[in-house]
């Protein structure tokens, strides 16, 4: 999936507005439901999340410590991972992928899937007002159903019940768009509703098909920092945080190395056990821009160094909406050369189209973040299936050769980050597990842990067929195939 770079403009419209009263307010349901669910875990022998131990530098023993009232402020979704075919002439010539999980929203609550995203900012559901083929593909959030929901302006005001305009919002994403209105209401994290929050959402009464009719997620739950909401109330882990004085200002993401190994998110702190190396840490750049970004001081291919960068001004977003590695336009004819590689000679020519280029040894890529280095082998960039290159000849005629190449995701200049904008999305984070610190504005970033059980995940999706070689980094990857998993931190 495209990042999901965010803009919003308020629109003057004219709608009729259907309004019912909340019978409690949003902070006395919130304590009732919590109340209510703790007795029932209670009951159930149920106990609050608590992250395994594993062995930690002292730093992390100390940042990872938690009272017992702490310790129930931590919560882990599960996240499933969907692939979408991107067809050409019928035929399948890629894929995208993405992973969602879990909130419960409403009085009596409503379940919904979302996309966890860190390059946006605001919580957007399709609304029941949408009859649009798109929306009907989701569950639709009915905010006429929801005892504690607040129709609202863009600010917070409470629209009144003979109103006949409100605020409307337009949010574009990278490769569609979504216009709806606001509504307050209570949201909660995972189906246990164990973590609520009183907050503002964007309720779509307008949605494209691309991306939103492709995949199977409901909404969209953003992660940013503070410049990519509306306004802090549509902040839904700011909103926590100031519900529940004690929940950890962190949340982390743990990808699964290969389709169907566990996944999940989480918040009020992270899992010493879904990393094998001590957590490193990176400051965000200019966090007032709202991404959650570091500066890049160099990257190599192999020894080659990227030129491009030595001047400086190269940054990177850690984006979760991203199924590719992003690379400024300007940089991809070179980091594709940099990268490709020839078949190796011992292959016979009638086997070449089946040699899966991701275990053919190549370049890693590492990039350079000052005191740490992320670092990306040929299995998280390569193209699964060669290709057939032309080659010149001193004789003038053309030969070809199968040659393994790079599959990046152009990204044009980002104002006012620049040209030089790197996206770490879909290769980084399953190869590393991150820690995003929303108090310090920092990125935690450590080599993640093997899945603790094979194919112990959410089912996955779409999945492309066992030993398909269609582009899209995240594939089918035979199991005798894969790598060790080593990475440099």
């Amino acid at each position: 999936m495209s990042a999901f770079c965010l803009h919003a403009a308020i629109l003057a419209s004219l709608v009729q507005i259907a309004s019912t009263q909340a019978s409690l307010t949003l902070e006395e349901r919130i304590k009732a439901l919590e109340a209510e669910n703790a007795k029932l875990r209670a009951g159930a022998g149920v106990a609050a999340t608590q992250a395994p131990a594993n062995e930690l530098s002292a730093a992390d023993k100390d940042d990872s410590a938690k009272s017992a009232t702490e310790e129930e402020m931590f919560t882990s979704i599960p996240l499933q991972k969907q692939y979408v075919p991107v067809m050409v002439d019928g035929k399948v010539i890629a894929y995208k992928a993405a992973y969602f999980g879990t909130v419960s929203v409403g009085t009596p609550a409503s379940q919904f899937t979302v996309v966890f995203d860190t390059g946006s900012g605001n919580f957007i559901l399709p609304s029941m007002q949408c009859t649009s083929e798109t929306c009907h593909k989701h569950r639709r959030y009915d905010r006429l159903t929801s005892a504690s929901a607040v129709d609202v302006e863009y600010d917070g005001t409470k629209i009144a019940a003979d109103a006949t305009e409100r605020d409307q919002v337009t949010v574009a994403f990278g490769t569609g768009e979504i216009q709806g209105e606001f509504v307050e209401d209570a949201v909660c994290f995972g189906v246990e509703r164990q973590h609520c929050a009183t907050a503002r959402m964007i309720l779509a009464a307008e949605m494209t098909d691309d991306p939103f009719g492709m995949f199977e997620f409901d909404g969209v739950l953003g992660l940013g920092l503070k410049a990519l909401t509306l306004a802090p109330e549509f902040s839904i882990i700011s909103q926590m945080l100031q519900a529940h004085k004690t929940m950890k200002p962190q949340f982390a993401v743990y990808l699964g190395r290969y389709d169907g190994d566990e996944s999940a998110i989480s918040f009020g702190g992270y899992d010493p056990s879904r990393f094998v190396s001590t957590v490193k840490w990176a400051p965000v750049w200019r966090p007032e821009l709202g991404y959650w970004q570091v500066q890049i001081k160099r990257i190599r291919m192999g020894d080659v160094v990227l030129e491009e960068c030595e001047t400086g001004g190269c940054r990177a977003i850690f984006d979760t909406g991203t199924s590719l590695l992003g690379v400024p336009r300007a940089f991809t004819r070179t980091m594709h050369r940099g990268l490709a590689r020839l078949l190796p000679q011992d292959v016979p020519t009638e086997d070449a189209a089946n040699v899966d280029c991701r275990t053919v040894p190549g370049r890693s890529i590492q990039f350079d973040l000052g005191e740490q280095v992320i670092s990306l082998g040929v299995e998280d960039y390569s193209r699964p299936a060669p290709s057939n290159v032309t080659m010149p000849r001193k004789d003038g005629v053309a030969a070809w050769k199968m040659f393994c190449r790079s599959i990046l995701l152009p990204v044009d200049p980002m104002e006012p980050i620049g040209s030089k904008v790197f996206i770490f999305g879909e290769p980084v984070l399953r190869r590393y597990y991150t820690v995003y610190d929303v108090e310090k504005k920092q990125i935690g970033f450590a080599a993640a842990a093997p899945a603790r059980q094979e194919g112990g995940g959410l089912p996955v999706i779409g999945a492309p067929p066992a030993g398909s070689q269609v582009a899209g980094v995240g594939s089918p990857l035979p199991a005798s195939a894969r790598t060790s998993g080593e990475v440099r931190v």
